[in-house]
């Protein structure tokens, strides 16, 4: 997930992931994918997507590729809606395709890739997220929860070249304890 403004509700709690649980919602997610969709590639949305979207490929056995959906456009400049940086890769023309990100909440990114995927020529488009955070509704999620989620990769940023708490997290960590 990429910085942006976070919210936090107290009352909806914090939800932690840890690195071996992010490996089994992962690996979840591409059984769930396996026993009902048989796509000829995935896509990762860059950059938390790509994550379990190479996970899923590599389970499923196919082809992966990323496509950079994002709220950042420099350094610390956050937008409030995302934007696609490139364009889909041409090897999604007449395939069935699985658009992979970590969470989702307003499904605006996802609906940005799908779009963007759909121009490349894919002939079938279906969606995976680990976690569902919101109304949004993907084809597969592996968890779905109202609460702040605080993946692995965000939980620490280098300053000063050491790792310390990341200040986007700073609130929901207090709320949450």
């Amino acid at each position: 997930m990429s910085p942006r403004k976070r919210t936090v509700d107290a009352s909806k709690g914090v939800l932690e992931i840890e690195w071996p649980f992010f490996g089994e919602l992962s690996r979840g997610l591409a059984l769930k994918v396996a026993r009902a969709y048989d796509p000829d590639i995935v896509i990762g949305i860059a950059t938390a997507g790509v994550i379990p979207g190479a996970v899923i490929a590599a389970i499923l056995g196919r082809e992966f590729h990323s496509l950079v959906v994002s709220r950042r456009f420099q350094a610390s400049q956050v937008r409030e809606r995302p934007e696609v940086f490139g364009t889909a890769p041409s090897e999604a023309r007449g395939r069935r395709v699985l658009i992979v990100d970590e969470t989702c909440d307003s499904g605006d990114t996802l609906r940005l890739a799908i779009s963007a995927v759909k121009e490349a020529g894919a002939s079938e488009i279906k969606t995976a997220v680990g976690i569902r955070t919101g109304d949004y509704a993907p084809d597969f999620h592996a968890i779905a929860t109202e609460s702040t989620i605080i993946l692995p990769w965000d939980r620490e940023i280098l300053v000063e070249g050491e790792l310390r708490p990341n200040p986007l997290y700073a609130d929901a960590l207090k709320a949450g304890r």
